[in-house]
């Protein structure tokens, strides 16, 4: 009965040794590829206007250092992309503007507010939205 303890004890150790192992890769993966976003985001003296007049808006509230919200970089990076000229994708980090996240009444991070081309907001979103349903919605909206 001890043996099977033991090695229970070391098997279970082993499983935490390979979870931390995996886990801190994941973060250091993150950490280096949201740098670009980092830069992309509103820094704290710079709020953009929302939404944008005449234009199909998307908004992402979210803070530069939230796992989900990192997770939301390439996608917002890409939406800007692909959407440029055709409907607005602006970021405004909740942490460095907490203001900001009353005045648009979240209950969590990442949330993306969607504003028609009036300026009327049509629909949110609370957490990841990955890049086909943000196409959906500019579709609904539009935008193509």
């Amino acid at each position: 009965m001890q043996r099977f303890r033991t090695t229970t004890l070391v098997a279970a150790a082993v499983v935490a040794l390979v979870v931390a192992a995996i886990v801190g890769a994941y973060l250091t993966a993150v950490r280096q590829t949201s740098m670009p976003v980092a830069s992309a985001a509103a820094e704290p003296a710079e709020v953009p206007a929302v939404p944008v007049p005449g234009m199909v808006t998307m908004l992402d509230l979210g803070a530069t250092e939230c796992i989900p919200c990192k997770m939301m970089i390439p996608v917002l990076e890409d939406m800007r992309k692909e959407y440029a000229g055709r409907a607005a994708v602006l970021f405004i980090d909740v942490w460095k503007h907490p203001d900001e996240g009353r005045r648009f009444g979240i209950q969590g991070i990442p949330t993306q507010i969607f504003y028609d081309a009036q300026g009327r907001e049509v629909g949110r979103h609370v957490g990841f939205f990955d890049r086909d349903g943000i196409r959906a919605m500019f579709a609904k909206l539009g935008v193509h």
